[in-house]
């Protein structure tokens, strides 16, 4: 008890406000306010008044209160609490069961008794901020002229030592229990709250108490409750689940981390990580209270507040929006006047980037319905500069995408539930290596920028797309998993398997594309045993009865393997669209340089369906910087069209096979499906899939494409949106069906160029 309470009162009258749950507190409180008393020499009128906070936060009982606050204006109100040192303020301890039914951190009399006993250093008394009862007063009066949500000072007053005592217990456990308190009170107490219920009242003739008493049930369903115990329950949790089947060591970019602690103190803050698996929501709440930062309000679908992880989840932090409240004015005001609260008290909000996790293991498209509600939140509240940083995870392995397969086949997705969540956790018992977590450069919106654009939403989240693309690392995985798709369906040695890494690997290294430590030296026994993995889980397999052990990926697993090679195939992609330019080049009969940037670019919008590209200056450069690393005379090559295929053999590794095929495959699939209708017949989407779906399975029988991987939900749906643009799902005069014939042909034509760049990557051998 080192503080010294009376070293800042110098009013003659000071009101203690004792928030003790029991007589053990209140005595332990009283003995250091007279203890020290003397030794202040402090002379003025001192009164008390017993308020049971921390018995339960959002509803204190203030009878006592009540009466106490007859004092002068000038009267220095001073909260003060006893915080209970326990084992769970070291990180590695975890609470116990019986935690549950009596909180350590809140002992009831009995155990303080027994605690002051044992070890009196464990209770230490801790002091509010102190205000006069005259400001108390007129704060109170200023909300107060907005709505009458308290119906007495005193309600006002307990609430503001409930938040004091918060910031101030706060210093002493970590900044990782920063929770807000009294949140739906103080918004339904908001000028901005009454302004935009008046709004409704003017839309719909209702009257405000009608609509007040009405947004009661939305506060209670949208307002996190996050606590201190649950806290601790959920990181405990988090960290045994990620311990099932992942090393329990993360892998975190601390640097980026530490910069991002930084920013969050000082701005408005969003974190916006990419989505492959369940695994995502937990490992980001893992890091940061792992390393003391302020639990982030979680947002994401209602559909996951299902029984037992809803309940705590809120508790933790979870936001659980409705997916459809387009007709709900009411509950778009308390979502909006919630997040700009958080907005503007500096607790940082995050959430899924794709809005749903990718079943492809490329970035998909964003999802705008989130980041639009922020903005709204922050163009309406006093927050200003949003801080949005980009968070890639990735995993060695995925648990998830044996699931993701099967709903790429067209296989039915299994509802979220409690039994649903049980089975998903026995799954996990299963060797999947590490889980790596990098934090790209953050993306800032101002709100004048913001209302200026109107294609502002559209350019953040493009931004924040290439940002987390930027920072995702390569792992041993999906590299691998892009060599063997690459040589299949040949079987390669570890020495080729090795070798063609190794070239993928200095050719990424020479642009800073970022790898994980397993491809580090010291790393190569983590190397083997998660190749093991890979053998055990059935992704690859090998073969080790010849004079040299070999792997490949068996034709069954491809649509598990690509999705391993998905998720770094966007660092690859601007090579891959050169290398099938070179061809093009080739074949020119005019200016071959100017017809190779002519495909470039035409392959670019091609699948702009599937990657986020930088700007086309930007992508110009890239393209010019990784022909120059194999050739700086590049561009008179490709002008002499006659070395330009004697080029394309030299830029070792050729990769465009290796990460292009499946979705031009696809492509060819969607064009022959409408190359095949009459003119004046079409197909909306959902038919034209189905349709894909029983051509693409008969076209890989027939061998007109290469792998089962390019028979997929997601590659069709964007194959849909591709001939959308190409001009021939309308139905029209008989010339359409040439035009569609053509477009069928220019994908069969791009398929044989692919494997044309496949044929030069397949080494000779010449023993």
């Amino acid at each position: 008890m080192t503080i010294n309470p009376w070293e800042s009162v110098t009013a003659q009258h000071v009101l203690y406000i004792i928030d003790a749950a029991h007589s053990v507190e209140e005595t332990l409180i009283l003995d250091w306010l007279n203890s020290t008393k003397a030794e202040a020499q402090y002379t003025g009128v001192v009164s008390h008044c017993v308020v049971p906070i921390v018995q339960d936060p959002e509803h204190i009982p203030i009878d006592r209160l009540n009466i106490a606050l007859a004092i002068p204006d000038d009267a220095l109100v001073v909260p003060v609490r006893v915080v209970w040192r326990t084992k769970l303020d070291d990180l590695n301890t975890k609470p116990r069961w019986r935690d549950l039914i009596h909180n350590p951190r809140r002992p009831n009399q009995r155990k303080a008794q027994a605690i002051l006993q044992a070890a009196p250093e464990k209770a230490q008394c801790i002091l509010g901020k102190p205000a006069t009862l005259q400001d108390l007063r007129q704060r109170y009066e200023q909300r107060e002229a907005i709505v009458p949500i308290d119906d007495t000072l005193a309600g006002y007053v307990a609430e503001q030592a409930s938040l004091a005592l918060e910031v101030a217990e706060r210093r002493l456990r970590g900044s990782r229990y920063k929770v807000p308190r009294q949140v739906s009170k103080q918004v339904r107490a908001s000028a901005r709250y009454k302004r935009g219920l008046q709004q409704i009242i003017q839309d719909t003739g209702k009257s405000e108490e009608e609509l007040r008493t009405k947004a009661l049930p939305y506060f209670k369903e949208l307002v996190a409750t996050p606590h201190i115990f649950w806290l601790d329950v959920a990181a405990a949790f988090n960290r045994w689940v990620i311990s099932l089947g992942y090393e329990n060591k993360l892998v975190v970019d601390l640097e980026k981390l530490e910069q991002y602690r930084a920013i969050v103190r000082e701005h408005p803050t969003a974190l916006l990580w990419t989505h492959k698996t369940h695994m995502d929501g937990i490992t980001i709440q893992s890091i940061l209270f792992e390393h003391d930062f302020p639990p982030p309000h979680t947002m994401g679908g209602i559909n996951m507040a299902f029984a037992g992880v809803g309940f705590l989840a809120r508790r933790a932090g979870a936001i659980f929006i409705r997916r459809s409240f387009h007709d709900k004015p009411l509950y778009k005001l308390v979502l909006r006047e919630y997040l700009g609260y958080l907005l503007e008290k500096r607790f940082p909000l995050t959430w899924s980037f794709e809005g749903t996790r990718s079943r492809v293991g490329k970035l998909m498209p964003p999802r705008y319905g989130m980041l639009k509600y922020v903005m709204d939140a922050m163009q309406e509240s006093s927050a200003d500069g949003l801080h949005i940083i980009p968070v890639a995870i990735n995993y060695d392995m995925n648990n998830d995408v044996k699931d993701y397969a099967a709903e790429q086949s067209g296989g039915i997705k299994r509802p979220e539930s409690l039994s649903w969540f049980i089975s998903y956790l026995r799954r996990m018992r299963q060797p999947l290596g590490r889980i790596y977590v990098d934090f790209g450069d953050p993306v800032v919106v101002n709100k004048a920028s913001f209302g200026e654009d109107r294609l502002a939403l559209e350019k953040t989240a493009f931004k924040v797309g290439v940002e987390v693309n930027r920072v995702t690392p390569i792992t041993l995985t999906a590299l691998m998993s892009m060599s063997l798709l690459g040589a299949a369906p040949r079987a390669q040695s570890i020495d080729e398997l090795t070798e063609n890494m190794a070239a993928l690997r200095a050719w990424a290294e020479h642009f800073s594309i970022k790898f994980t430590s397993d491809f580090d030296a010291s790393e190569s026994q983590n190397m083997m045993k998660l190749i093991g993995h890979m053998v055990d889980s059935g992704l690859i397999h090998h073969y080790d009865e010849g004079p040299e052990t070999v792997y490949a990926v068996p034709a069954e697993q491809h649509a598990m393997a690509s999705y391993y090679r998905n998720t770094i195939v966007h660092h690859f992609v601007p090579k891959a669209i050169a290398e099938l330019a070179l061809v093009t080049a080739a074949l020119s009969e005019g200016d071959a340089l100017a017809d190779f940037w002519d495909e470039a670019y035409r392959l670019r919008e091609m699948f702009k369906y599937e990657f986020f590209y930088a700007p086309r200056e930007e992508f110009a450069r890239q393209i010019s910087a990784m022909l120059e690393y194999h050739d700086p005379d590049w561009q008179n090559r490709i002008s002499n069209k006659d070395s330009s295929l004697e080029f394309l053999q030299e830029m070792l590794p050729l990769i465009a096979h290796a990460s292009l095929l499946p979705y031009i495959e696809a492509y060819r699939v969607m064009a022959d499906v409408f190359a095949r209708l009459p003119h004046d017949q079409t197909l909306d989407e959902k038919s034209a899939v189905s349709a894909a779906f029983k051509y693409g399975h008969q076209a890989y029988l027939q061998r007109r494409i290469s792998s089962k991987a390019s028979i997929g939900l997601s590659l069709f749906k964007n194959a849909y949106k591709v001939m959308h643009g190409y001009g021939v799902i309308e139905t029209g005069e008989p010339a359409l069906l040439e035009k569609r014939q053509n477009v069928s042909r220019r994908f069969r034509v791009l398929s044989h160029r692919v494997e044309q760049i496949r044929a030069f990557a397949i080494p000779y051998d010449i023993d």
